[in-house]
């Protein structure tokens, strides 16, 4: 790969300093464009990009500062460094307000004006690459990845766009595979501080101890192997947002903890003192259901109150269906993309199929068989049978209305049915929805006719 110079603009009246300048520049690998004074500097930075540019202070024509500004007017966020032999505190002050990155005074090294340069640029390339960076994060997580038209997700879309520019606490529910964390990403980078870190809290994963450590931070010397002093996840999310994800899960002594962090907007790290503010917003996402964590003495009401001043319901899968063909499009464009292919086309049939199966893992199992099929498709069509075989063994989808004439057998089994595929055919669940135990659920769908079948002898 071909790695483009660095094109530096030398601006100076004087021909001695200037050709000195360019050769030593040159010879650094510069592309190095040099200029007789202010005037023609103008010209070229309205030619050429420019990566840095050197302006003398002092130019018969149009003068350092003057020509300064017009650099910056033309390419902002381009560093001008600022030559002058007349070093002053009041000419350094002028020269850093009207927007110079550095001032150098002559005489200088040639030593010296290489590190500058160096330095300089390599802080324009990181700046850059940040600036790019940022820009594929908002992209790939921000409003416009949260996919759908369905009505559901347009409430989401809403509710996002209300709550992003403000500070508010916002608990994200949901099933696994929803979305919850998207959902968390869409709201801090369509907020004030989408600059500022974006930082997950991973509620499962560590155990009590060990979370405390690295979520509040620790003292040296704090416990055995805290050899030194190391803020916490919460202090690394200062200016941005931090996500508690699956906050149900934590054990009544986080709880507390967390709520007095949220209460005070303060934390002390484990074996300190210090009392140390929070600047990060908080987001809670979970896929249990917390008021009735609450009831059975499981979690804090404080702390739910806390974090449920905005609620956020990432629906299932099932209750989207329309925007299943999206998704997959959606996700079978970026398989593609990621593996250099032409984007394929999803045959009717394989739509089909996607849309009647269940989907219990949701927009997650979703992803996944999208994944599969970019694996194992031969052509630049996804057939039903590049899906994993579970998708294409999927029954038909259970009609939302029974048929008109139906005997009391085959209506309880068009109930069963129904709530079966509503909990993506678990049926534990879909029991405990009916209020039965599993012996009936079962019992039920192995003596009540089958629906359609009744349906067609009374036809």
């Amino acid at each position: 790969m071909t790695v483009s110079r660095a094109t530096v603009l030398v601006a100076d009246d004087d021909p001695v300093a200037r050709d000195l300048l360019a050769e030593v520049l040159r010879a650094e690998g510069y592309d190095v464009r040099p200029a007789s004074g202010g005037r023609e500097a103008l010209e070229l930075a309205r030619a050429v990009p420019l990566d840095l540019a050197l302006v003398d202070l002092q130019m018969p024509d149009v003068g350092g500062l003057e020509a300064l500004e017009a650099v910056l007017a033309l390419q902002p966020g381009v560093p001008v460094l600022i030559l002058t032999a007349f070093a002053t505190m009041q000419t350094a002050i002028d020269a850093i307000r009207a927007g110079a990155y550095d001032y150098l005074s002559k005489p200088f090294s040639m030593e010296e004006i290489r590190l500058v340069v160096r330095r300089t640029l390599a802080v324009r390339r990181l700046e850059r690459e940040n600036a790019e960076y940022r820009q594929a994060l908002h992209e790939r997580y921000g409003v416009a990845n949260l996919i759908g038209h369905s009505p559901a997700m347009v409430e989401i879309y809403k509710l996002v766009a209300r709550v992003a520019p403000l500070d508010t606490t916002v608990l994200i529910m949901g099933e696994t595979g929803t979305g919850k964390e998207l959902a968390a990403r869409a709201i801090h980078y369509a907020s004030p501080r989408s600059a500022g870190p974006f930082v997950v809290v991973d509620c499962t994963s560590m155990p009590e101890a060990l979370f405390e450590s690295e979520v509040f931070g620790h003292q040296r010397g704090a416990f055995t192997g805290a050899v030194s002093t190391r803020r916490g996840l919460l202090e690394g999310a200062g200016g941005g947002t931090c996500l508690f994800d699956e906050i149900g899960e934590l054990s009544p002594g986080l709880q507390a903890k967390l709520l007095r962090v949220l209460q005070e907007r303060t934390l002390r790290r484990v074996g300190g003192n210090e009392v140390i503010p929070v600047d990060a917003r908080m987001l809670a996402a979970t896929n249990r259901d917390l008021a009735a964590r609450v009831a059975a003495g499981a979690f804090r009401e404080d702390l739910y109150y806390r974090l449920k001043v905005v609620t956020l319901t990432m629906p299932p899968l099932r209750e989207r269906l329309s925007d299943i063909p999206l998704l997959a499009r959606h996700f079978a464009a970026g398989f593609a993309r990621a593996l250099g292919r032409p984007v394929p086309r999803l045959a009717d049939e394989t739509l089909a199929c996607l849309t009647a199966h269940p989907w219990p893992g949701n927009v997650r199992e979703l992803e996944h068989a999208i994944e599969h099929t970019a694996a194992v498709a031969a052509a630049d069509v996804i057939l039903p049978e590049d899906l994993p075989p579970e998708i294409r063994a999927s029954p038909a989808p259970v009609p939302d209305r029974p048929p008109r004439t139906l005997t009391l057998e085959a209506m309880k089994r068009w109930y069963v049915e129904r709530i079966l595929a509503d909990v993506g055919g678990n049926k534990a669940r879909a029991a405990e929805v009916l209020g039965i135990d599993r012996r009936t659920l079962y019992r039920i769908l192995e003596r009540a006719p089958d629906v359609e079948a009744e349906h067609a002898d009374g036809a």
